[in-house]
């Protein structure tokens, strides 16, 4: 499996990471967190003649899922959310949609549980874990590749910070035991993929914090 990074500009001119996760082999994989820009997303599939199997996404802000609707429409995949962010891809209040032109409404998406295993069905030896974050939103997770030593992090933590907690849901204490508690206690080698930074590590942010 390798990593892609991609960074999409959104309507308010700041970008978020994306992030295609791709088994070379059958070249099938998963798309996380695409925010804006489906056209470029759609290219990039369509010249590296990828299949994406599932969308993930890490919560359910509009710069992480404003591409999702016609992504899921010309691809005709599924997309996930944790349970909780249900209610965030139904309500652009929560979102932060509504301070855009298109508020973003989304109703086909399929939940995540605590600790549900994300698969590939081209892939049979692949596994991902859905670990919970709740902080800089109720319904952030990460997703978790032990094995291949690396998470998507989503706006849980990245290279020097830590995600915002003002936007409605968030909880600073929540936001801390997260990170202390769910990413400071995988190995320190693994590498760790956020909405708006570059790659990190644990073992250098657990140096920062603790």
């Amino acid at each position: 499996m390798f990593v892609k990074a991609v960074e999409l500009e959104n309507d308010f001119d700041f970008s978020t990471m994306c992030y295609f996760y791709i088994d070379e082999n059958t070249r099938t994989g998963l798309l996380i967190d695409p925010g804006a820009e489906p056209d470029k997303l759609l290219r990039i599939i369509h010249d590296n003649n990828w299949k994406i199997e599932k969308i993930l996404l890490t919560h359910g802000h509009f710069d992480h899922i404003g591409a999702v609707e016609k992504l899921h429409k010309e691809l005709k995949i599924p997309y996930y959310i944790h349970h909780i962010g249900l209610k965030y891809l139904k309500n652009p209040a929560l979102n932060l949609s509504s301070f855009l032109a298109r508020p973003i409404i989304l109703n086909e998406a399929i939940p995540l549980k605590d600790n549900e295993k994300i698969t590939l069905d081209k892939v049979p030896d692949f596994e991902m874990e859905t670990v919970f974050t709740p902080g800089h939103t109720e319904d952030s997770v990460i997703f978790y590749d032990k094995s291949n030593h690396l998470a998507f992090v989503g706006d849980t933590i990245f290279k020097n910070s830590i995600g915002a907690t003002h936007f409605p849901g968030g909880d600073y204490a929540l936001l801390q035991n997260s990170i202390k508690e769910k990413i400071f206690t995988m190995p320190e080698n693994t590498i760790l993929y956020s909405g708006h930074s570059e790659p990190t590590d644990v073992k250098t942010e657990k140096q920062r914090y603790l």
